[in-house]
């Protein structure tokens, strides 16, 4: 009985955990919501905007010429393409490894994120920055960040699938560390490369990891072992 008890305490402390990570990005994303459909966060955005061009020469990113091609390089990691193609491959491997409800656990972190980024977009159809000349092509509109949010859901989802499957601690904390870490690069690329204003990046983190979280409880919830019972 003690236990089950222990393991019920384990269990309720996660749900809670995750419930308020859900909870601050939620209201984060509505603060930013509300301040970007006010016109109030403009000048934030123009100001760190600008930061990462030279004063000089608005249309020159800031450092080396070589540094706007890794920009480049590390914003197609949460492009559409790569995504999709790094969600196919996992979900094979899922499959080919009986583990069929965690292949539908990031189908859904995948797909959920992109078709809930779209509907973002279309409602809110705020337009791109003009004021510099975007460094990459772009085809919709800004708010949130589209790349920022299917990277959010896609790498933290994925990272935690896998960090679950892994019993060291350090290796654990390795792959959530990688997985938020390249969130973090591929949304500050999007402002480096012009194509997004601050504002939309921070909502798209917000927005995707609300879904990885989803999705990550999702999997746990479905992969988890049965209660045992105390036979005394």
């Amino acid at each position: 009985m003690r236990n089950c008890l222990a393991w019920l305490g384990k269990r309720e402390k996660s749900f809670w955990l995750l419930l308020a990570l859900v909870t601050m990005s939620l209201w984060l994303f509505m603060i930013i919501a509300t301040e970007v459909v006010a016109g109030g966060s403009f000048k934030l955005d123009e100001t760190i905007l600008l930061l990462m061009r030279d004063a000089n020469n608005l249309e020159d990113t800031i450092g080396p010429p070589w540094l706007k091609q890794v920009g480049q390089d590390i914003t197609a990691l949460g492009g559409n393409a790569v995504l999709t193609l790094a969600s196919i491959w996992v979900i094979i491997f899922l499959l080919l490894t009986n583990k069929a409800k965690l292949a539908l656990v990031v189908l859904l972190a995948t797909g959920g994120a992109l078709l809930g980024s779209l509907l973002l977009k279309s409602g809110f159809d705020r337009p791109r920055p003009d004021l510099v000349t975007h460094a990459t092509l772009v085809y919709t509109s800004s708010f949130p960040s589209g790349h920022s949010m299917l990277a959010a859901s896609a790498y933290l989802t994925m990272g935690a699938l896998l960090a679950q499957s892994q019993p060291r601690r350090r290796v654990k904390a390795l792959i959530i560390i990688s997985s938020v870490f390249l969130t973090l690069l591929i949304g500050v690329s999007r402002v480096y490369l012009g194509v997004h204003w601050p504002t939309d990046v921070v909502a798209g983190w917000a927005a995707g990891s609300v879904w990885a979280v989803a999705c990550s409880y999702l999997a746990r919830h479905t992969t988890r072992k049965p209660l045992e019972t105390d036979s005394n």
